[in-house]
């Protein structure tokens, strides 16, 4: 990490500059964004139509389900990061 002083580093950014060598983004943390793990049982025609949709999109099945969510939720209103 390079050191820079609050005055660079703002220069920096206002002028479009590339500072994240100047930042420390091993605990940068995405506030309403952790993961939190939750466990669903699907019946195994789900889970064979989900892993068919993710194989065609080359992603995980996780992947598919969680944009699948969020889509849903967004059309009803709902916050999606």
């Amino acid at each position: 990490m390079d050191t820079m002083s609050t005055e660079a580093f703002d220069a920096a950014f206002d002028a479009g500059g590339d500072v994240t060598s100047a930042l420390e983004l091993t605990r940068a943390r995405r506030p309403g964004l952790e993961p939190r793990r939750v466990n669903v049982d699907f019946p195994s025609w789900m889970i064979e139509q989900l892993d068919r949709e993710a194989k065609r999109l080359g992603v995980t099945r996780q992947s598919v389900i969680k944009v699948w969510i969020a889509e849903r939720l967004e059309d009803r209103g709902g916050h999606a990061a």
